[in-house]
């Protein structure tokens, strides 16, 4: 039998797996898809500072609230650092993205060897951040991702129209005057908080997977994006709920590889059937 803390966990992996799945789809196509790797590298600093910060405060240094706050101000600031790097031309963004990440998960590395050393933060588990581990996560832990996932999908639901001009035609979208700057930082910042809100259950290692991996799944089956959103929102949903619950029943298992090895099985299935259609 499931019980309700770890039935509460599944709900919310599941919820994060469906925000991924759509706001995925909108990246996958726009080419953002791998700035969620950078995001997720780029976030440990911030989760290691934001322990630090609680503990030397007397508070709990493994609260995830201020721990997903953390997260997400370093992120941004890897967005940041990644846009300024790329802005003349003589970076190509993958290069930019592997100096973001490494740079930043350098940073992070030794600030965790820092944190583990204080009695404060000893304890706080931060290491569960780098691949993930749902059965470490409280009934509170996994309401806060879920309602924080949740939310994405339903701003990128909002902003279904603009953003679907903006990924097939961006000359389209600015000739409609659609704020083709602005819609392009709001999708930079639901997939950072996709992100964030991922980082307990699946890791920043392995987050983008859950991005990209549930969105290209329903890239080979469909033809419409409506299409494709709601089946990149059922199979993240299902590679969440799949991983979550491979990791409570075998806690040596890390989350973060459960939910990819369960959406690359769903992968799988769809290329095959893509092929069969002539996808």
């Amino acid at each position: 039998m499931i019980g309700h803390n770890t039935l509460i966990v599944l709900l919310g992996c599941a919820a994060l797996g469906l925000a991924a799945g759509v706001v995925g789809s909108f990246a996958l196509l726009r080419g953002r898809a791998l700035l969620a790797d950078a995001v997720g590298h780029a976030a440990l600093p911030g989760v290691v500072a934001a322990s630090l910060i609680v503990a030397a405060l007397g508070g709990e240094a493994r609260a995830l609230a201020p721990l997903l706050l953390g997260a997400a101000v370093t992120g941004w600031l890897g967005l940041l650092a990644l846009r300024r790097l790329t802005a003349s031309g003589r970076i190509r963004p993958d290069a930019g993205i592997a100096v973001v990440l490494s740079a930043f998960y350098a940073l992070g590395t030794v600030g965790l060897s820092v944190a583990q050393t204080l009695p404060g933060a000893a304890q706080a588990g931060l290491t569960h951040f780098i691949l993930g581990q749902a059965a470490t996560m409280t009934e509170a832990d996994a309401l806060l991702a879920g309602a924080l996932a949740l939310g994405c999908a339903a701003v990128a639901g909002l902003l279904f129209q603009p953003l679907r001009a903006l990924c097939f035609d961006e000359a389209f979208a600015r000739a409609q005057g659609l704020p083709v700057r602005a819609l392009d930082l709001a999708l930079l910042a639901l997939l950072l908080a996709v992100c964030v809100a991922g980082l307990p259950a699946v890791g920043l290692i392995l987050v983008v997977a859950l991005l990209v991996v549930p969105a290209a799944a329903a890239r080979m089956l469909a033809a419409r994006l409506p299409a494709m959103l709601a089946l990149a929102g059922l199979f993240g949903a299902l590679a969440g709920a799949a991983g979550a619950l491979a990791s409570t029943r075998l806690p040596e298992v890390p989350t973060g590889a459960a939910v990819v090895l369960s959406g690359l099985v769903i992968f799988g299935l769809a290329a095959l059937a893509g092929r069969r259609r002539g996808a």
